[in-house]
């Protein structure tokens, strides 16, 4: 009887072990970090900046994305095709600038094309209405946060790996690792900022600080009504725990409220390196 008791509480002993080594294994390792480097600094607090792609040159890409946070493929303002920005990220697909583009609307052709070919980032101009931000995200996420299908561009391999599996690592991992950024240029944007800023997935708010006096008249950035615009999406995006940032790589220092801006178009580069195509673009050192 004593022998059988004895038995039972050792069984009891190592069951509890057991039951406490998957909670004991949670709290010491640490949360895996994301692919999108540049989201992966957001989450961590910090500020990024962008080196800006215009022309379809491979060799200039790999040489600027080595310096900083992110990539800016500009497609809004540029002649660059889906083919041209294949073809520089797979050149160096995993450069330190995690590829991201500017996107010239949000159908669902254009996002997938954008998503298939490996981008982790879909940055949305002119955004006025929650259908557009809405859309961007439909369109750029898997279900069941979006509705987007599975293609056969060179994404998976890039993001996935080579092996049999890659297809479904790169499935299971992009949304979390997809950064959804939109830009509020109008008044009537900036009227909606609450509702825009609100849409779930969306991650990033960005203040377009050129086309926000381009379409409000308000020339002057540092005139009252041009920064009481620049308020109102500031307070509608850090109410809704979106990131905020800003087209205008100098609001990420001098500002009473710099240290809320974290995603910022150019500025400097992470180690003091000169962009020779945009020298003006080097922005305060960081």
């Amino acid at each position: 009887m004593k022998m059988e008791a004895l038995k039972t509480a050792g069984y009891t002993l190592v069951a509890a072990m057991l039951c406490n080594l998957p909670a004991t294994a949670q709290v010491a390792s640490p949360a895996p970090k994301l692919y999108n480097t540049a989201k992966q600094k957001l989450l961590d607090g910090k500020q990024i900046f962008s080196v800006t792609i215009s022309k379809p040159d491979p060799e200039a890409y790999c040489e600027a994305a080595k310096h900083y946070d992110y990539t800016w493929f500009e497609m809004q303002h540029s002649t660059l095709t889906w083919a041209d920005i294949e073809k520089m990220v797979a050149t160096c697909p995993h450069v330190a600038a995690t590829p991201m583009v500017r996107i010239h609307d949000e159908l669902e052709s254009s996002i997938q094309h954008a998503t298939d070919i490996g981008l982790l980032g879909i940055i949305m101009p002119t955004v006025d209405t929650v259908e557009k931000a809405e859309a961007t995200v439909r369109y750029a996420k898997y279900p069941p946060e979006g509705r987007r299908s599975m293609g056969a561009g060179q994404a998976a391999r890039i993001w996935g790996g080579d092996g049999p599996d890659a297809t479904m690592k790169y499935r299971t991992s992009i949304n979390e690792n997809m950064l959804v950024v939109v830009m509020i240029e109008t008044p009537v944007g900036v009227a909606h900022a609450s509702e825009i800023a609100s849409v779930p997935g969306v991650d990033a708010v960005l203040v377009a600080n050129t086309d926000l006096g381009n379409f409000s008249g308000w020339f002057d950035h540092n005139a009252a009504p041009y920064q009481g615009m620049v308020k109102r999406i500031h307070d509608a995006t850090l109410h809704s725990g979106k990131f905020l940032g800003a087209t205008d790589s100098s609001y990420s220092k001098g500002r009473p409220d710099s240290a809320d801006f974290r995603m910022l178009q150019n500025g400097p580069s992470t180690d003091g390196w000169v962009n020779p195509n945009r020298p003006a673009a080097r922005g305060p050192s960081r």
